[in-house]
């Protein structure tokens, strides 16, 4: 539970209270609840009673057990067709599985952390973590790191205090230092890899959406395993990902700010 959500007071304990029980990926009793959380057990109790009473959360009186609720999908349906990339994307994504053959991820920064908001599998899918509404950590995958490179100074130093750099497999790169190391290269030639940093066998190329101003909007990325290609393959690519990039940016600022066209 971070200081954050105090601060926004009663707003911010709900908040962190569905965090908590999203974060289980199942139903949820209260003691497991209480056990994690560190909030007095009427304040907790009283939370989660009122998220229950507007539908964000549900209690199944049979198991005493709280899950999310169905007005939290209504409300991620909606943020998913005002705020994110997805619904603009779509036919980029479908072009670019069509030329690869190959997984497309589409992805936005969330917290300082990766959020999948699109996804095309290949011809030939393949058992990933990532997926569509999961989140993961930036310093580890291509989209991640592509978003990072360019971020601004006051937003990647809060971004990267978000960071766990848990080594997931040989290649994490597992240090502040190494990965600012390697956004300063990303930004020399305009692309991320993923060299087995995440899951090993994964690997990808992926590149920032960038507003005309430079604001970063998102990332994409072209990912496939070791065992189909190699990253000089996918980096080939890099050009018709970049291009599709800039047509994902170009038309997202059109439908968002269309008094700038």
């Amino acid at each position: 539970m971070g200081a954050e959500g105090h601060a926004d007071g009663t707003v911010g304990k709900a908040l962190d209270v569905l965090d908590m029980v999203a974060s289980h990926g199942r139903p949820v009793r209260f003691s497991d609840l209480l056990a994690e959380a560190d909030y007095p057990k009427a304040t907790l109790y009283r939370l989660l009673q009122t998220l229950t009473h507007q539908g964000m959360l549900t209690l199944d009186p049979d198991t005493g057990t709280y899950a999310l609720g169905v007005r939290l999908v209504r409300l991620a349906h909606a943020a998913w067709s005002q705020s994110s990339l997805a619904p603009i994307a779509r036919p980029y994504l479908d072009e670019l599985a069509r030329e690869t053959g190959e997984t497309i991820h589409l992805a936005q920064m969330d917290l300082g952390q990766v959020l999948y908001v699109d996804k095309r599998n290949a011809a030939k899918p393949v058992e990933m973590f990532a997926q569509a509404g999961k989140v993961g950590p930036a310093y580890c995958t291509g989209v991640g790191k592509a978003m990072l490179a360019y971020l601004p100074p006051e937003a990647l130093e809060a971004a990267l205090a978000r960071q766990s750099f848990h080594r997931f497999t040989p290649h994490t790169l597992a240090s502040r230092e190494a990965l600012l190391e390697e956004l300063q290269a990303i930004r020399q030639r305009g692309h991320a890899w993923d060299r087995e940093e995440h899951e090993a066998g994964i690997i990808c190329c992926a590149v920032p959406i960038l507003s005309r101003q430079g604001r970063v909007m998102g990332a994409l990325s072209v990912t496939s395993t070791t065992a189909r290609t190699t990253l000089d393959a996918l980096g080939a690519q890099a050009p018709m990902i970049k291009d599709i990039a800039a047509k994902i940016a170009a038309e997202a600022e059109s439908w968002r700010f269309p008094e700038q066209v």
